[in-house]
């Protein structure tokens, strides 16, 4: 049966929220729930509810309708979130890494043709998407960051790596962050939307991890990887920015994965 509601926490967010909640929770116990354990035992991303959470509409929470979205903000996205990971934390995780720090980011930054390119595929599910900013050195501090995009052309050629990055070698699209001019320190940094098949850009082998095993997470490397200019997010040296922005929303959303994680707790006993 679906997971109880718990009187004590409704904090009345209103009718529509509460009808998407109860249609995540019954669509999270006949497809996520009975797979959950699973999916973290045998550390394999399941392709196939991308697909399903499509056709929900949850990939497209914050998105407008002429890209395949619904529309219902950030209230309604940190809500599918905690029902998701109510019902695997993995998938909450991946769910999140797609549908906020990719899909969100390119929605709010990405011109009108970028946005046409690609977020149908990615709010159908069809594709999965990822955000690259860690690396082994650049964590917390991410203005350190020494992947270089240079301007060669009519393209950057990418050069260096990325680390730690949810979805990385299963994503389709992917939003990079890398220093164009690295002497201008946060004024040098540039975002770009790069494509799987991109020349230079791999995967290497997902980390073995201790949890959210069904979440992969993978070290990216880009080999004189070539984006074409028109793949720049939000403009040159316009990173950070796009960036220290995209982090509000993301914090917000993502903090509905610990939420469905408690709640899932909270089931158990």
């Amino acid at each position: 049966m679906p997971a109880p509601s718990l009187p004590g926490l409704n904090f009345d967010l209103g009718d529509t929220v509460d009808s998407l909640r109860e249609a995540i929770d019954d669509f999270a116990h006949h497809e996520i729930t009975p797979r959950a354990a699973e999916i973290d035992r045998d550390n394999l991303f399941p392709h196939d509810l991308w697909k399903k959470l499509g056709d929900l509409g949850l990939h497209g929470m914050t998105v407008k309708e002429e890209y395949g979205g619904t529309e219902l903000g950030y209230l309604a996205h940190i809500v599918a979130m905690e029902e998701v990971s109510r019902a695997s934390a993995s998938v909450g995780l991946s769910y999140g890494a797609h549908s906020n720090l990719c899909v969100n980011q390119i929605h709010r930054n990405g011109s009108e043709a970028q946005k046409q390119k690609y977020l149908p595929k990615l709010v159908s599910g069809e594709h999965v998407g990822a955000l690259a900013m860690s690396e082994p050195n650049a964590g917390s501090d991410v203005v350190s960051m020494k992947l270089r995009a240079e301007k060669k052309g009519d393209r950057y050629v990418l050069n260096g790596g990325k680390m730690w990055i949810t979805n990385g070698g299963d994503a389709d699209t992917l939003v990079i962050y890398a220093k164009t001019e690295p002497e201008m320190g946060a004024r040098g940094m540039t975002a770009f939307i790069v494509e799987k098949g991109f020349k230079g850009f791999s995967a290497g082998t997902k980390l073995d991890k201790l949890g959210m095993r069904g979440s992969n997470t993978y070290p990216l490397f880009f080999d004189n990887c070539e984006v074409p200019e028109e793949n720049v997010l939000g403009g040159e040296g316009m990173g950070a920015k796009v960036l220290m922005s995209g982090l509000d929303y993301e914090r917000a959303v993502l903090s509905g994965g610990p939420l469905g994680i408690m709640a899932a707790c909270m089931d158990a006993v």
